[in-house]
């Protein structure tokens, strides 16, 4: 999983300086890859109501309503 970096706490300013730049390049860049991912389950939340199915016992009980609502989420974008 990639994440931004996050600065050291007591770390000489010096080396803060010198890893800013490199730090931030690569901030934006996994924030630019993980933007667009997390939108579209932001979607898929908003769509299907997903996280109700916490509530189920078993795997199979999962997966029926998980991928129907899926399912149905993605017809409706495209009609």
């Amino acid at each position: 999983m990639m994440t931004p970096i996050k600065g050291i706490k007591r770390q000489c300013q010096q080396n803060k300086n010198r890893d800013k730049t490199v730090n931030d390049l690569f901030s934006t860049a996994v924030s630019r890859f993980r933007q667009p991912i997390e939108s579209l389950f932001n979607w898929l939340i908003q769509k299907t109501d997903i996280q109700k199915a916490i509530k189920v016992r078993s795997t199979k009980g999962l997966f029926i309503p998980i991928f129907g609502k899926i399912a149905s989420a993605f017809i409706h974008l495209i009609f």
